[in-house]
């Protein structure tokens, strides 16, 4: 086993990567193939068509009526109205009929008075090619009809057909082979869910960059997964620059680690371009050339492939079969808060977009290149410079957007405590009214309320204890939101409580338990009402926060806390009951809280807030909710708070 790491330590921009990239390929031309044109959607023309017939190939009638030579018309009028023979004078035709010899117009059904089977009357003329759709009207044969170069869309099918052209010289697609390695890796077809150990990966990138390669006009191959050997990733290269693929993915193996060969299987065969570009993520990404075939190093991280791929191999495909770079519709969004980024490395943050007062607000997503889900539930991406320190909470910036403007707009932007009813809200609006979404950020109750102070949300979920008299969140509003007239509507009543290991192997029986050393914690987030509640508890007990082991470590969701309790990163956290029974964990309650929506009120009665509302007013909704566990929905839809109250 080859045990030398790769370093990469002369890492390139993005631009001067790409510019690497395109001199060395940028002539790396598909060939030409002939196709059907009913074949041929989404193709680029390589030599241009030219009309082999007229179009209409004859003169047409446009109405429905009688075809008359327009000279025996001339006069009429409803003082002294001309009548028609047909079969002599006049002839009966439909649209698209062609047009009997010796006529010239065509008179409509309805400007019509039929006197009977052998006379026809008209009260007004009509001139010469009136309602007739002359031959060579809309394509004249050995005109133009597309230079080459130009891509076939729908529209383009009817008019190659239309000028009598049935096949179409097209540049091939690409065909690219997809190599996945790496020994920690299943392929789902070999998977059963309960055999999966510690270590198993499933491997999906092979996959989505497959779904890639056909976004960028491209056909692909996998190949059956390769554990991390030199030899045998290197014969697979080999055998695939000698089959005549277009293009090479190796996927996983392009970082610096002492099992990742990637870089020594191009070298070997052929020469590395670049290794490493200041990019986060997809930083290791590599490119070189094997047998003069295109060949990537992509990185094993899901979010690292994505945004490796969507960089440097996918505009080379593009660019393969002479298609044009695609294009990245923009918008200037207001970050929600500060954020902060590293210099030397230019950064594809994830975000979600929401449009709040008529203005674009964004709020990032988790930076981890392993979480594709921050690409699924993207709505942008901003791309923060590599002599940026980060962008602060007032600053205009742009963003690429992956979800429609429309859409966006459309969105009800939820901002503060996470809670797992929100999904469902999101899912069951979206089932009844399909053009409202939902965006919901979790950073605690009181991020919550500070979004609504800055205008970047619709509304905020809170759970926020008062411990002077036991009532939740009205406390909050009066002394942090002073001078906003907001309305609180109860979500729901949950179970707060100890999430332990299944069985509680530890034998936790309350929060007073925690100040035993021997047992690791996983807490809330600052600023979150479940942090809230255990600071509360903890002083009512007496108990040092510095006394409970991993007091510090946080995590943003319910469903984080249970993880990390579920993976034995701690043996307990505070959070819902719903979280426990997700991940099949055992509960010990410690107190039923209110979670209440707290809306401003200039959003209140829109559409779309309305429509929320009356979501969780149903009945399915509501057995929803109950079909989690620990959630009471008695209160669910009450107004808890309003203006002037």
């Amino acid at each position: 086993m080859n045990s030398k790491r790769n370093v990469y330590l002369d890492m390139k921009s993005i631009e001067e990567a790409k510019k690497i990239l395109f001199d060395q390929f940028e002539h790396h031309v598909t060939k030409v193939q002939t196709l059907d044109v009913v074949k041929a959607k989404g193709r680029v023309l390589a030599k241009p068509a030219i009309a082999a017939i007229s179009s209409p190939n004859f003169h047409a009638a446009a109405m429905d009526g009688i075809a008359v030579d327009a000279k025996v018309t001339f006069g009429a009028n409803e003082e002294a109205p001309i009548c028609l023979v047909p079969g002599k004078t006049a002839f009966w035709v439909n649209t698209g009929h062609a047009m009997p010899q010796g006529t010239n117009a065509v008179i409509m059904i309805e400007h019509l008075n039929i006197i009977d089977d052998n006379s026809v009357q008209i009260e007004a003329p009509v001139f010469p090619w009136q309602h007739v759709r002359k031959m060579g009207e809309d394509i004249v044969a050995t005109q133009l009809l597309f230079p080459r170069g130009h891509r076939i869309n729908s529209y383009s099918l009817g008019a190659l057909l239309s000028g009598g052209i049935f096949t179409v010289a097209v540049y091939k697609q690409p065909k690219v082979l997809i190599i996945p390695t790496g020994s920690e890796l299943k392929q789902w077809q070999e998977i059963r869910i309960d055999q999966l150990k510690p270590g198993d990966v499933v491997e999906s990138n092979s996959i989505v960059l497959g779904g890639l390669c056909e976004d960028y006009g491209a056909q692909f191959d996998c190949h059956a997964m390769l554990k991390d050997n030199l030899e045998t990733i290197k014969k697979a290269v080999e055998t695939a620059a000698k089959q005549g693929y277009d293009m090479i993915c190796i996927i996983g193996g392009s970082s610096a680690g002492s099992e990742d060969f990637a870089k020594p299987v191009i070298s070997s065969l052929g020469v590395v371009y670049v290794h490493g570009v200041t990019m986060m993520p997809g930083k290791p990404v590599m490119f070189g050339n094997v047998f003069d075939t295109p060949i990537f190093g992509i990185p094993g991280y899901p979010v690292s492939a994505i945004v490796a791929f969507e960089q440097f191999a996918g505009p080379l495909l593009l660019n393969m079969q002479k298609l044009h770079q695609k294009q990245e519709i923009k918008v200037m969004v207001s970050p929600a808060r500060k954020i902060a980024s590293k210099l030397g490395q230019e950064e594809f943050l994830r975000v979600k977009i929401g449009s709040v007062d008529g203005k674009l607000i964004s709020s990032q997503l988790p930076r981890g290149s392993g979480s594709i889900t921050t690409l699924t539930e993207a709505d942008g991406i901003i791309r923060i410079p590599q002599n940026s320190e980060g962008i602060s909470e007032k600053q205009s910036v742009e963003a690429q957007l992956l979800r429609p403007l429309s859409s966006i707009e459309n969105t009800i932007v939820i901002t503060g405590s996470h809670d797992n009813t929100l999904d469902l809200i999101a899912d069951q609006i979206k089932a009844l009214n399909g053009d409202i979404s939902i965006s919901s950020s979790h950073v605690g109750s009181m991020g919550g309320l500070m979004a609504i102070k800055k205008g970047a949300c619709h509304m905020a979920g809170a759970h926020l204890l008062d411990p002077e008299d036991g009532s939740y969140n009205i406390s909050y509003i009066k002394k942090y939101l002073p001078d906003q007239k907001v309305w609180v509507v109860n979500l729901v009543m949950r179970d707060q409580g100890l999430i332990v290991q299944k069985t509680n192997p530890k034998q936790i029986q309350s929060i007073e338990d925690l100040k035993d050393r021997s047992l690791s914690f996983i807490n809330r987030q600052t600023g979150s009402g479940t942090r809230i509640l255990l600071d509360y508890k903890l002083k009512t007990l007496g108990i040092s926060p510095d006394m409970i082991q991993g007091y510090e470590n946080d995590e943003y969701t319910h469903l984080s806390v249970a993880v990390a309790v579920l993976s034995g990163r701690a043996d307990a956290g505070l959070g819902i009951h719903a979280a426990a029974r997700a991940l099949d964990l055992d509960f010990i309650p410690v107190v039923t809280e209110e979670y209440d929506l707290i809306i401003p009120d200039r959003f209140y009665k829109t559409r779309q807030v309305q429509v929320l509302l009356e979501t969780i007013h149903t009945k399915d909704f509501q057995d929803r909710v109950l079909s989690l566990g620990g959630y009471s929905t008695n209160h669910t839809g009450r107004i808890m708070y309003q203006p002037d109250a």
